[in-house]
């Protein structure tokens, strides 16, 4: 590491005074009284000899003169010590001088014991990188590499001879360069493809600091991919095998269920087994579209979707899901502004929040459905009166059948995957979700998307 672009701290003395005081009360005033008493003594000395023997000013001049020299001298001293010899100790010299110089070698001291110290942090820290199964890499202000661990060879391939070369003609990968350009579009960091490992994944998390530098993060994710991949799999697969069979059995029970000659003891059986079928088909959907929505597999996200017409048709379907729960439904289009996207794909994450509120507010509630826009953003925004969410569950509400009230949500037939399918839904267009809630006041969603999602 380039120990001269780092700051040292500077130590204050400490018998600098924090405000100005009194001449005569700082210790250097002693020996400006020295002095004054030596330039005294020396006159008095020339003034005697002067008079005895007939040339007064001529001595006091001379007297003048020879103190001015022994204060030149301390000077050259004091010079030559700072200039050839400020690991030996300074010479012994009295007076103003001697006290200004004594100041000076205190002031050297500390700032030499504080720049060991550094040194030695720095040497410990580098000591424990270096021990990293994970890549530390330093970028000057110059987009420079200026320093790396061993285990940035391994994962990044980094070499000796790329010492304050440019990172991005190191790392060439197109997907790292938009990264490294556009931080703040990426809080989570980035997953890449290693360059140094086929078939392998790597992740990449830069973190700006100090003066215009950079600490980059890297780490072998090909453990972690692969068991997601195989998550994913076993996820989509089981809910494809799942299907066929729930389809079966839930024609059988809704044939069985309409014979005439079945008595109404087997009519509520039929019944019950048939409402526990649709549940379970409702969560083999909602599991093959995430799994779906994670593989990127929907259709593409560039079709213009008009507002408008899409909240009228998803607030006819609002009015009639909420037929059995009495709530006021009320529509805000305050934007004249489209989205571009997957309308399959927005049409599904709006619906679920609006779904969401309707079943999770009290009957005779008052719910509010919008879509708004400003310079920055669009919004679509659902708003209860209902009874509030913890502020401890909101940032755990988009994690898979993470429920608030898991008794409630299997009353209301939720399968614990909606705010997650939003949540994947508005991240593949540039979007994020939005929670605000307070306690017996009622709760907020609000779906934000890019300027650069909107048209007109």
């Amino acid at each position: 590491m380039n120990l001269k672009s780092l700051n040292f701290k500077r130590f204050n003395l400490k018998n600098l005074p924090p405000q100005r005081l009194p001449l005569n009360t700082l210790p250097i005033w002693r020996d400006l009284v020295k002095d004054l008493r030596l330039c005294l003594v020396l006159l008095i000395i020339a003034a005697v000899i002067g008079l005895l023997s007939h040339a007064l000013w001529p001595c006091l001049v001379i007297a003048l003169v020879l103190f001015i020299g022994l204060q030149f001298r301390a000077f050259y001293q004091i010079y030559y010590w700072i200039r050839f010899q400020p690991e030996q100790n300074p010479p012994e010299l009295s007076g103003v001088l001697g006290e200004i110089l004594y100041l000076l070698y205190r002031y050297q001291r500390q700032e030499k014991q504080a720049k060991t110290e550094l040194i030695n942090t720095i040497a410990r820290a580098q000591t424990s990188i270096s021990a990293l199964q994970d890549a530390v890499v330093l970028i000057d202000s110059k987009q420079h590499l200026e320093w790396w661990n061993p285990a940035a060879e391994q994962v990044l391939g980094l070499k000796a001879v790329d010492v304050q070369r440019p990172v991005l003609n190191i790392i060439r990968d197109p997907e790292f360069a938009h990264y490294f350009e556009n931080l703040h579009d990426y809080p989570n960091g980035i997953k890449l493809d290693s360059w140094v490992k086929p078939q392998h994944f790597i992740q990449c998390e830069v973190t700006p600091f100090g003066d215009h530098e950079f600490l980059l993060l890297a780490y072998d994710i090909t453990h972690l991919h692969r068991l997601e991949q195989m998550r994913k799999d076993f996820v989509a697969n089981v809910s494809h095998e799942l299907r066929t069979p729930l389809t079966v059995i839930s024609g059988y029970l809704e044939m069985l269920g309409e014979q005439q000659d079945v008595s109404a003891r087997w009519q509520r059986a039929f019944k019950q087994m048939q409402q526990q079928t649709r549940r379970m088909n409702a969560l083999v959907n909602d599991l093959l579209l995430l799994s779906r929505l994670e593989n990127e597999e929907l259709t593409n996200k560039d079709q213009v979707i008009h507002m408008a017409s899409l909240l009228n048709e998803l607030f006819d379907d609002a009015q009639a899901y909420n037929s059995d729960y009495g709530h006021t439904l009320n529509l805000h289009i305050e934007s004249h502004c489209n989205l571009l996207g997957s309308k399959l794909e927005i049409a599904s994450a709006f619906s679920n929040l609006i779904t969401n509120a309707i079943k999770y507010t009290p009957k005779g509630g008052v719910i509010h459905i919008g879509w708004s826009s400003d310079q920055e953003h669009g919004y679509f925004y659902v708003e209860d009166n209902g009874i509030g969410i913890e502020a401890y569950h909101i940032p755990r509400l988009t994690e898979r059948f993470y429920r608030v009230d898991s008794a409630r949500s299997r009353d209301s037939g939720g399968t614990g995957l909606g705010l997650a399918i939003v949540k994947h839904v508005l991240a593949q267009h540039e979007g994020y979700l939005d929670i605000q809630s307070k306690i017996g006041q009622g709760t907020i969603f609000k779906a934000v998307f890019a300027q650069s999602r909107l048209v007109e």
